[in-house]
C-alpha cells in the first residue's frame, strides 16, 4: 500500500493536486489533475477517530466506550476535525444547555460537566 500523506513534508501545506491514479489490482493508470478530499488531509489519528465516530453513527457515548476516552476528549477531537476541515467556527464550545443535556443523557460525568462549564468562562 502507498504512503499516506496528510501534509507536504517540505512546507506543511495540506492542499494537493494528484496527477496520477493507478489501480492497485490491475495497474491501470489515469493521468490528469485531480483534487484531494479535505478528509484525506486529516492526520492518521483523526482518520481513525472519524471512522470510529461514523461506525458508532455519531453516538458520543459509544465513541467513548469504543476508544476508552472521556466525553470532553471526544468533543475536543470532533471540534479539531471540524476545524481542520474548515467546517465550523474557530471557537466550538458547548453551550450550558448542551452541557446540561449531555449530562442528563449520561454522556458526561458531573465532573466533566463542571469542567465544560468552567471552560465557557475562559
Amino acid at each position: 500500500m502507498g504512503l499516506r500523506v496528510s501534509a507536504c513534508p517540505a512546507c506543511g501545506n495540506t492542499e494537493f493536486r494528484v496527477e496520477r491514479l493507478a489501480c492497485t489490482s490491475c495497474g491501470t493508470a489515469v493521468e490528469g489533475s485531480f483534487t484531494v478530499s479535505r478528509l484525506a488531509t486529516l492526520p492518521e489519528d483523526l482518520v481513525g477517530f472519524v471512522e470510529t465516530f461514523l461506525t458508532c453513527r455519531g453516538n458520543i457515548k459509544e465513541v467513548e466506550r469504543e476508544l476508552g476516552i472521556s466525553y470532553p476528549t471526544v468533543r475536543s477531537r470532533l471540534d479539531k476535525v471540524i476545524a481542520l476541515l474548515g467546517l465550523g467556527d474557530d471557537e466550538q464550545k458547548m453551550s450550558r444547555v448542551e452541557i446540561l443535556a449531555a449530562l442528563e443523557r449520561n454522556e458526561m460525568t458531573p465532573e466533566e460537566a463542571v469542567g465544560a462549564i468552567r471552560d465557557l468562562r475562559a
